[in-house]
């Protein structure tokens, strides 16, 4: 937070965290007890905090609850309930949306006013493997992140969505694909072949 102040960044993107195995509720009363000190200092810095929506639960250590409370719209409400602070608002990945089986276009005109950052990242479903493991199976199981293109999301209906909204902040393409991952050159042609194909949608 002290250096997105110096760098005049304004805004940093974290997740709020879970103790795994606790329910949704009393993770809540330690949210209101944990976080308000956090978004007070961050608002003397001026700075916001926008918290990704990935349940981070991919691993047997992060079963069964993951590590992140912010997962769904219904989760949102309650937070923000708890936290009722300007400052903080939400970093919104399509595809954390799209394993869940959440629609991911409809939050985006509810929380339109906490939309403070947005990832262009794509998932593809795998639904041999679903119907195999089933959804209380790991995420990984069933599901592979893939860069904006080679996934399920609609990038056509989500950008038209954030047009809808008047989002103007930024996004980010995430490159979380691992048929990308062997070296940097293949790093690079990912984010190339990103922005190339998200051109289409949000121009230059």
């Amino acid at each position: 937070m002290d250096a997105a102040a110096m760098l005049d960044v304004n805004m940093v993107t974290t997740f709020l965290g879970r103790v795994s195995d606790k329910n949704v509720e009393d993770n809540l009363e330690i949210v209101a007890e944990v976080w308000p000190p956090i978004l007070d200092y961050a608002k003397d810095k001026g700075v916001r905090i926008a918290i990704e929506n990935c349940p981070m639960l991919f691993t047997k250590d992060e079963w069964p609850g993951g590590q992140n409370i912010m997962t769904s719209p219904a989760n949102w409400r309650k937070v923000f309930e708890v936290l009722p602070y300007d400052n903080l608002g939400i970093n919104y990945d399509p595809s954390h949306f799209v394993w869940q089986q959440i629609d991911y276009i409809k939050p985006l005109y509810e929380f339109k006013d906490k939309i403070f950052h947005v990832h262009f990242k794509d998932l593809k479903l795998l639904p041999d493997r679903l119907a195999d493991v089933g959804i209380m199976a790991y995420p990984l199981e069933y599901m592979v992140p893939k860069i904006p293109g080679l996934g399920d999301v609609d990038w056509g209906k989500y950008v038209s969505a954030l047009s809808d909204i008047g989002y103007s902040g930024y996004g980010v393409i995430e490159v979380e694909d691992k048929s990308f991952e062997g070296s940097l050159d293949e790093a690079k042609r990912a984010v190339k072949q990103s922005a190339h194909y998200l051109r289409n949608f949000v121009g230059n």
